[in-house]
C-alpha cells in the first residue's frame, strides 16, 4: 500500500512540476492553477507516506530519510497554502521534484534510524518547532533563488518566461523578508525549547547541531537587522539567505548524514 501511494504521489509531483515549468517558459498562453491542484493531491498522499514512515510499529522513527520526507511535505504544503495569497507558485518547479525524491529514496535505501518509544511534551514541541523552522527557511532559500534569477534576467534584459510570471522585484524582496521573519522566530523558539527540555543539548552527538543552529539563527538575525538598519536588499539579501540556510542544512542533515549513514549510528 505504501509503495503504491508513494508511486502515485511521485508521479503527480513530477507532472505538476513539468506543467509549471512549461508555464514559466511561456509555452502556454494563460496561467493555470492545474499544477497547484495536482501538487495538492500529491501532498495529501505524501502526508500518508510521511506519517507511515515516521509512525512505525517499533516507535517514532526520526531517522534521516523519514524526517527528510516529512520536511519535504511541510515545505510543499506551506508553499501551496502560501500560493493562494502570495506569488509562490513558481517555486514548485524546483520544490516538487525534490519532494518526489524525498519520497522515492526511502523506498530503496534505509538507515539505522532514530526510534523513540516515548517523549515529553517539551521535547515534542522542540522537534516540531525545529522541523517547522527548517521548512519555512527552506522556502526562503527557494525564494532567494527565484529572486536571483529574476535579477539576472532583468540585468540581461531577457524579459521572458520566468520574469513574466513573477511579481515586481520589490514585491519578491518584501516576500523574502516576510518568510525569513517567520523562520527566525520559529528557529529561536526551537533553540529555546531545546535548551529548556532536551537533556544535555551540548552532548557529543548534539553539539554540532546546536552550535550550527545558533550560528544559522545569528546569520538570519543579522540579515534582518541589516535590512532594517541599512536597507540591505538584492545580492546582499540573497547571499546572506543562502549562507544561513547552508549552515542550517549542515546543522541538521549534515549531522544526521554522518551519524546515521556513515557511522551507522541511530
Amino acid at each position: 500500500m505504501i509503495q503504491l501511494a508513494s508511486a502515485i504521489a511521485i508521479s503527480l509531483y513530477l507532472l505538476a512540476a513539468v506543467l509549471e515549468a512549461r508555464q514559466l517558459r511561456g509555452a502556454v498562453a494563460l496561467r493555470s492553477r492545474l499544477p497547484v491542484g495536482l501538487a495538492a493531491v500529491a501532498a495529501l498522499i505524501h502526508a500518508y507516506c510521511a506519517y507511515a514512515g515516521i509512525r512505525t510499529e517499533h516507535g517514532i522513527d526520526l531517522g534521516f530519510f523519514p524526517v527528510s520526507s516529512l520536511i519535504a511535505w511541510i515545505v510543499v504544503t506551506l508553499t501551496l497554502l502560501g500560493s493562494l495569497r502570495r506569488p509562490l507558485q513558481s517555486l514548485l518547479v524546483v520544490l516538487l521534484p525534490l519532494a518526489a525524491l524525498a519520497i522515492a529514496v526511502p523506498l530503496g535505501v534505509s538507515g539505522p534510524g532514530h526510534k523513540l518509544h516515548s517523549m515529553s511534551d517539551g521535547v515534542l514541541a522542540h522537534i516540531l518547532l525545529s522541523i517547522l523552522a527548517y521548512s519555512v527557511l527552506a522556502i526562503a532559500a527557494l525564494q532567494a533563488g527565484a529572486l536571483a534569477i529574476q535579477e539576472r534576467q532583468l540585468k540581461t534584459r531577457q524579459v521572458r518566461g520566468l520574469i513574466q510570471m513573477l511579481p515586481p522585484l520589490q514585491t519578491m524582496e518584501a516576500l523574502l523578508f516576510e518568510i525569513i521573519w517567520v523562520g527566525v522566530i520559529l528557529l529561536a523558539l526551537a533553540i529555546l525549547t531545546g535548551f529548556a527540555f532536551v537533556d544535555n543539548l551540548f552532548a557529543q552527538h548534539l553539539v554540532h547541531k546546536t552550535v550550527l543552529s545558533i550560528i544559522a539563527w545569528v546569520i538570519f538575525a543579522l540579515l534582518l537587522w541589516g535590512r532594517h538598519r541599512w536597507g540591505w536588499r538584492g545580492h546582499t539579501a540573497i547571499r546572506w539567505t543562502a549562507g544561513g540556510f547552508a549552515v542550517l542544512v549542515l546543522a541538521y542533515f549534515g549531522t544526521k548524514l554522518v551519524l546515521e549513514l556513515i557511522l551507522q549510528r541511530g
